[in-house]
């Protein structure tokens, strides 16, 4: 199964389209909300993608931890990742994304809800 992922506005422009290149389906926020989803709350963006089919993807882990953002997640028993380091370039994003990708789409294929860490060695649960 091919998975589709939906890019919050901090993972940038060129992260899409490095991943679109290596073969990700890949949806980004300003595709789909206007003015890049400047007004858009986080619970709205991530309902939105879910209701699409596409995993909402990233780097602000702090999602997990406030109820609000985490409710679209845990009422579709859906899964979100994130990246565990904000200040990593767009590069060193992509590579990061790139090397854990078949442990993404098996955390995708085991349900949830759940929320996990993209890190150097891999994915982390890390909620609930």
């Amino acid at each position: 199964m091919r998975h589709e992922f939906f890019l919050d506005r901090n993972l940038g422009r060129r992260v899409a389209e490095e991943l679109r290149a290596l073969g990700w389906a890949v949806h980004r926020i300003g595709e789909v909300f206007p003015t890049d989803a400047q007004d858009i709350p986080d619970p709205e963006w991530i309902a939105h993608g879910l209701d699409q089919g596409w995993v909402p993807l990233s780097k602000d882990g702090r999602i997990k931890s406030r109820d609000l953002e985490i409710e679209p997640v845990r009422d579709r028993s859906a899964v979100l990742f994130y990246l565990n380091n904000q200040q990593l370039s767009t590069a060193a994003m992509v590579e990061r994304l790139h090397v854990c990708r078949a442990a993404i789409h098996r955390a995708v294929e085991k349900g949830g809800p759940a929320a996990y860490a993209v890190g150097a060695e891999g994915v982390e649960r890390t909620w609930p």
